[in-house]
């Protein structure tokens, strides 16, 4: 039953979002999967939340690629070109994640997505 009432919430929460704070709550819906994970490495069905957890950063760190090589994208060139070399590491590392597990290769990551996250509401990062 929590389970329905949050999804509604973060459906309501979303359509009233401006494109910065949707794109804020999604980073840190991330960061917190894969801090679950980081947290709950020995429960049994850590295998499938880890790769749940990596494939939906995956998926959103691929639209975020797919947005800022539009070349009508309005953030600056060279903005553009640092997030997509962020992104590629991104990739490279939730492929080695996906190869060889470990709690510590997902520190980087969850990091990465809360300082974008904070970035993007204009708050210092908190750790969410």
């Amino acid at each position: 039953m929590y389970s329905n009432a949050m999804s509604s919430y973060e459906s309501v929460d979303h359509m009233t979002m401006p494109g910065r704070g949707i794109e804020a709550a999604v980073l840190t819906k991330a960061a917190r999967k894969l801090r679950e994970c980081q947290d709950n490495w020995e429960i049994d069905d850590h295998d499938r939340k880890l790769e749940e957890a990596l494939k939906f950063n995956q998926r959103i760190w691929t639209i975020f690629q797919v947005e800022l090589a539009k070349n009508d994208h309005p953030l600056p060139k060279q903005l553009r070109s640092d997030i997509l070399r962020l992104s590629a590491f991104i990739d490279r590392r939730i492929f080695e994640t996906l190869a060889s597990p470990s709690p510590e290769k997902l520190g980087i990551v969850i990091r990465i997505n809360e300082n974008l996250a904070a970035g993007l509401r204009g708050s210092p990062s908190d750790g969410e």
